[in-house]
């Protein structure tokens, strides 16, 4: 008679033992070299994807800090503008990027918190699908308007929307961007009706607002203020919760009894996954830039707040930021997105 020696109990878990050593083995040869990796980085050119078009203030802060992140780290990182559907385009090549640290996303509060009220099928879900790396800074959000346009002020503003209308235009960077949400806002509660014209990024907007397509446009107050020192643009009314330290005689809506608190932020996240070691560096590397006396300088200019603070900081205040747009953007997602 021949013995199936498979039938062996002590072979049997001999072999078992030894498959499961082989897979220790290989899954902690893997862990070992994604730790080697993580150590290296950056060993080649890193890609900070932008989700707006190029020549906003999103991508001169991203600009900015792509230059600090090469000096830090000696490798290029190259600012891609990936424009489209309120910055759902470009988030969402972030987040099908492998999580190596060579794709990292420079974004504003649209799509890392608000988009996902604003859209039914957003196809990420920014708690979830991205590493959170750091906050950089705030910065409110401004109506401008164009010198030929009758009003110059906020109470000559509502008086003439209210004898005309819905036959004053004005811009924003985009459908559910936070200009449009703080038009639609100021609309509500002053009961006003005004004519949306909608573009793909920030540049096109202010692009048509300085040669007078449109008579007014909302967006952050970095976007405009070269302009206002050429006087080839006049300011209305900062929409924040605080005037504005490179617009100090330009009162605030809520000053003005209007209640409309609209401020826009930046971070910096990856891909899902992102290596521990690699969120730390870039989270150092940023915070750097940001407490730095030049950083503060820079940012002034384009007079954005620092604050910086750890990957956790971040994350809290993305959700934050989800619950406290949620009343607001959900009752009105459908008309703004029509």
């Amino acid at each position: 008679m021949t013995l199936d020696r498979t039938d062996n109990p002590g072979r049997r878990k001999a072999l078992q033992w030894l498959a499961a050593s082989a897979s220790v083995g290989v899954g902690g040869l893997f862990q070992a070299r994604a730790h080697a990796a993580a150590a290296a980085w950056p060993t080649q050119r890193v890609r900070l994807v932008v989700p707006f078009a190029a020549g906003g203030s999103t991508d001169a802060l991203a600009r900015l800090l792509a230059q600090k992140l090469h000096d830090s780290f000696g490798q290029p990182f190259i600012v891609e503008n990936r424009g489209g559907a309120n910055g759902n385009l470009g988030a969402t090549a972030v987040t099908t990027a492998a999580p190596d640290g060579y794709t990292l996303f420079f974004s504003t509060t649209g799509p890392l918190s608000i988009n996902k009220l604003l859209y039914r099928n957003t196809p990420f879900d920014p708690l979830s699908d991205f590493t959170p790396i750091s906050l950089l800074a705030d910065v409110p959000l401004l109506l401008a308007a164009h010198p030929s346009f009758p009003a110059n002020d906020v109470k000559q503003l509502l008086a003439y929307l209210r004898t005309n209308p819905g036959k004053v235009a004005y811009s924003t960077g985009g459908n559910g961007s936070m200009g449009h949400l703080a038009a639609m806002l100021m609309q509500r509660a002053t009961g006003t009706s005004l004519v949306h014209v909608p573009y793909k990024g920030s540049a096109g907007a202010l692009n048509d607002l300085l040669g007078g397509v449109v008579n007014l446009s909302f967006d952050l107050v970095p976007t405009y203020l070269q302009h206002i020192a050429a006087g080839k643009l006049k300011p209305l009314a900062v929409l924040g919760p605080q005037r504005s330290s490179s617009l100090p005689a330009v009162p605030t809506l809520k000053e003005l009894g209007i209640d409309v608190d609209a401020t826009g932020w930046y971070g910096l996240a990856g891909p899902k996954g992102l290596p521990a070691d690699i969120v730390q560096k870039v989270n150092a590397a940023t915070n750097a830039f940001l407490a730095s006396p030049e950083g503060r300088k820079q940012l002034d200019v384009y007079a954005m707040r620092a604050i910086g603070g750890s990957p956790d900081a971040l994350k809290t205040l993305m959700r934050t930021e989800t619950d406290k747009w949620r009343p607001i953007v959900e009752p009105i997602a459908a008309t703004i997105m029509e």
